[in-house]
């Protein structure tokens, strides 16, 4: 079964940072890339960045630029996401999804139910 499995939210304080992983199962992982998106209720979805199957990065949002760093490990089948100095507005449910082709949103195959981030003293 496709599958996609996020964890590692929860709430952190302003300033702080998270990680957050996406384990694939199901497919040939390393054949795909996997990108971060976040989305709160009533918004549309963000594109935060994502990460090609040859392991380059080949987006980052301007929100997030330069606090965020995207990571993959094919042998664990796994993307994890990591967010340094987290704000606020960093508050959101976080989804991975993985791509038919690059990092082209037209290809996004699967998704993963979400994790949520809170950023809050």
């Amino acid at each position: 079964q496709l599958q996609l499995v996020e964890s590692g939210g929860g709430l952190v304080q302003p300033g702080g940072s998270l990680r957050l992983s996406c384990v694939a199962s199901g497919f040939r992982f390393d054949d795909f890339a996997i990108g971060w998106f976040r989305q709160d209720p009533g918004k549309e979805r963000e594109k935060i960045t994502c990460i090609s199957s040859d392991d380059n990065r080949t987006y980052d949002s301007d929100s997030v630029k330069g606090r965020i760093f995207i990571s993959r490990d094919n042998a664990k089948n796994t993307v994890y996401l990591q967010m340094n100095s987290l704000q606020a507005e960093d508050t959101s449910i976080y989804y991975c999804a993985a791509y038919t082709f690059g990092c082209d949103d037209k290809s996004v195959a699967w998704w993963g139910q979400g994790t949520q981030v809170t950023v809050s003293s």
